[in-house]
């Protein structure tokens, strides 16, 4: 068993997160030890890792719950937590696929920059002169 600062090194969330989650319902059957205070297992431990990577996901807080609830009302679920599961994924590579077009722009930014400063071609601002790379 952990205590929640344990839970917390072991999870690398912060202790007012978990203690968020927890209190919102994200963690189903928190303990308590004999002081009241919450105590988590490796299942939690593995649970509140998974809601991490939702979060991550891009799920609300509200998307996390539902997942919550198909999950505690058993294996009859699955085909709709695996529908959920692929929305959030097509979500996630039309994401990836605008930070791709991101990070290109800037490799080539630097490119230019770089051959403006090794002299390899001149500097032309379309901001300035009303053509060129626009900054």
């Amino acid at each position: 068993m952990y205590t929640m600062k344990q839970a917390c090194a072991l999870t690398n969330l912060p202790y007012e997160t978990l203690k968020f989650y927890c209190n919102q319902g994200l963690v189903p059957h928190v303990k308590r030890d004999g002081n009241n205070r919450r105590i988590f297992d490796d299942r939690d431990i593995d649970w509140i890792n998974s809601l991490f990577c939702l979060k991550n996901c891009g799920l609300s807080l509200a998307e996390m719950k539902d997942f919550l609830a198909l999950c505690m009302a058993g294996p009859g679920t699955i085909p709709a937590r695996k529908a959920f599961l692929e929305g959030k994924r097509e979500a996630l590579l039309a994401r990836q696929a605008q930070l791709q077009k991101a990070l290109d722009y800037i490799d080539w930014k630097q490119e230019f920059y770089d051959d403006v400063l090794a002299g390899k071609r001149p500097y032309v601002s379309g901001w300035t002169a009303g053509e060129g790379d626009n900054g």
